[in-house]
């Protein structure tokens, strides 16, 4: 079967690439064209465009690039009429996915997703066009079943692919790891500032702000595959800060805290069972807009599955450099942590265990036949 997958930033990248390597075990001549990033790549197929050509975040940037979008929108319609797929596959990226949708089903093509839009944080009257466009949704969030239920429409609940991604990777060697690394042997306070240029421009220094106040901590921040290490360097300006690029998951594996840019990451950080700090800061525009239709008591994905403030969010005006060390001291202090562990622990249940990409390719492949 023909298989057209389209993915817009590097955790639909690393989700991708799962997909890819479940899809290629069930169908073992899959011919895969696909948006994405290097972990697809990797798998095998065609790449068409790399995500870091689109990695425009919030109104206003979307806004500012709003040519350039439509351009890529136009290159993808044509790009999917040529290779004729008899499936395409969406995942998460909802501003460009959910328009490419709309138009792929009225030309006829079969169209599923895996990980939803998060509609239920804002707009959910985009339901009704997610019934119209998509033939089938694969969702890893377990809330997400019962919210879409409410709207008469069936969706599979396939578990969290993160759950995989890290159970299936190599154990690292603390000692090595550090000695490679130049980490010494003090404690790691692990930095993830997010992936896009805007987030780490806004987050990245505060982050930094705390390095002379924790000297019985090493900070290391997890570089982005989708940047380099000259753009982090401009935040670093000499500070007594390690930098390591695209190892975040071996670097949370031996890390005592966090601080946590809102996103996917949280989740990592909890299945790691790293206590953290989220952290979100965008444009002030931008913000006042989300702010209004946001419809959410929390931004983190931990404490929205929880549905309780489990991680503290420092969110616009009030991530400062003093709420940060507050915050931080909080949770190197050991009953904070303890308590922590506990919830990680009852998070990871509610996740529903491994196995999300093979459940996920199994019901795609069943589907076409």
């Amino acid at each position: 079967m023909k298989y057209y997958i389209l993915v817009g930033e590097a955790s639909g990248d690393l989700h991708g690439s799962n997909l890819m390597k479940a899809l290629y075990k069930k169908d073992a001549h899959a011919d895969i064209r696909f948006w994405g990033g290097d972990l697809m790549q990797k798998v095998g197929g065609t790449l068409v465009k790399h995500y870091k050509e689109r990695a425009f975040m919030g109104f206003v940037e979307v806004l500012m690039n709003l040519r350039k979008i439509l351009g890529f929108m136009s290159f993808c319609k044509k790009d999917i009429e040529e290779f004729k797929p008899d499936v395409i596959i969406f995942i998460d990226n909802s501003g460009f996915n959910l328009r490419i949708a709309k138009w792929a089903k009225q030309k006829g093509f079969a169209t599923n997703y895996y990980i939803s839009p998060q509609i239920w944080a804002s707009r959910a009257g985009r339901v009704k066009d997610i019934k119209r466009d998509i033939d089938k949704m694969f969702v890893i969030l377990p809330f997400e079943k019962e919210f879409y239920k409410k709207y008469d429409y069936n969706v599979e609940f396939v578990g969290h692919p993160l759950i995989d991604g890290i159970a299936g990777r190599p154990q690292v060697d603390e000692f090595v790891f550090r000695r490679e690394h130049n980490l010494g042997e003090k404690p790691i306070i692990a930095l993830l500032p997010g992936s896009r240029k805007q987030e780490i421009t806004k987050m990245l220094s505060v982050m930094l702000s705390l390095v002379e106040k924790f000297n019985d901590y090493q900070f290391v921040i997890a570089g982005a595959p989708s940047q380099s290490f000259e753009f982090y360097n401009e935040f670093i300006n000499n500070k007594n800060v390690q930098f390591i690029n695209n190892k975040t998951y071996d670097l949370l594996s031996i890390s005592s805290a966090s601080l946590v840019a809102s996103g996917t990451a949280t989740l990592e950080a909890a299945l790691f069972k790293v206590p953290q700090v989220v952290c979100y800061k965008g444009s002030a525009i931008s913000y006042q807009i989300a702010k209004r239709i946001v419809t959410l008591k929390y931004i983190s994905l931990v404490n929205l599955i929880m549905d309780k403030e489990v991680v503290k969010e420092l969110i616009q005006n009030d991530f400062t450099s003093k709420n940060l060390e507050q915050e931080l001291i909080k949770i190197l202090e050991p009953n904070t942590r303890e308590q922590l562990f506990e919830n990680y622990y009852e998070l990871e249940k509610i996740l529903g265990g491994k196995g999300a990409s093979e459940k996920t390719a199994t019901l795609i492949v069943e589907g076409l036949k």
